[in-house]
């Protein structure tokens, strides 16, 4: 079955994990082939604003495929050697294509997010929980350590305390301490959780495109980049977003006290 599918709301596309059988577990042969072509789809699509990314069903994503773990089949097959080149080609090919989307994306958290499905989420510029959701890092119960990227990102997410204390327990948290601890930004009740999505979504998809893609690679940038590397950055595209024709609505907008008509 698919992994993903993707729908267009207006300016916004959705990006659906579909596996709900299997509450949306992943890394099975050709998951990283899939994410990546959908997120590249959207990266060189300019009419694209935002994504919301969910899961299908009950969950967001209960992480990787346990019972293929217990086979040692697709991703989790063969020497140390071969299972290590199945998380770079297909594991990481997932988080790196959500990480590496141009345009802000939302994870709108459905139910559980764990393991890989946490760090999936967390790979999302933005997180919304609905009440049901919850939120681990298990890879010490099941003797793993985080395989895809999350020991990098989940303490620029939460603060290394926080981040210590997720992985080291294995505690799976509510969506109320996910707010508290800064996972996620808003807690909202299920049935609302789309369209509460969706109205962040489209209020940020009201941003001029280029604007907006520069002003969220300078942000990721700001990361691990040196203040005076961000400063130069800064410069470069601030001179690019002058010349450009948004920047003149935004001006004439302003000025005439109107909602600015940036480009399609």
């Amino acid at each position: 079955m698919d992994l993903i599918t993707v729908e267009r709301r207006g300016k916004v596309a959705v990006m659906t994990l579909n596996r709900p059988d299997a509450m949306n577990a992943l890394g099975a042969p050709g998951d990283g082939d899939q994410v990546a072509a959908a997120c590249a789809a959207i990266n060189a699509d300019p009419s694209v604003r935002c994504v919301v990314l969910t899961g299908a069903g009950r969950a967001f994503s209960a992480g990787g495929d346990v019972k293929a773990m217990q086979a040692r089949t697709g991703a989790f097959a063969g020497s140390g050697v071969e299972i290590r080149e199945g998380y770079r080609g297909n594991i990481h090919r997932i988080v790196r294509a959500i990480y590496g989307l141009e345009v802000p994306s939302i994870a709108a958290v459905n139910g559980a997010a764990i393991g890989l499905g946490c760090d999936v989420a967390c790979m999302t510029d933005i997180r919304i929980a609905a009440e049901e959701a919850k939120f681990g890092v298990t890879f010490l119960k099941l003797g793993l350590i985080p395989g895809d990227g999350g020991a990098w990102l989940l303490p620029r997410t939460i603060g290394m305390s926080r981040a210590c204390e997720l992985l080291f327990t294995g505690d799976v948290i509510d969506a109320k301490t996910a707010c508290d601890w800064g996972l996620v930004s808003k807690v909202v009740p299920r049935e609302g959780l789309m369209d509460a999505a969706m109205e962040l979504a489209d209020r940020i998809a009201e941003q001029p495109p280029h604007a907006l893609r520069l002003a969220k690679t300078l942000l990721k940038q700001g990361q691990t980049a040196s203040y005076d590397t961000i400063m130069e950055m800064s410069a470069a595209a601030q001179a690019i977003s002058h010349l450009t024709d948004d920047h003149m609505e935004g001006v004439e907008a302003i000025l005439e006290k109107r909602k600015p008509r940036f480009a399609d």
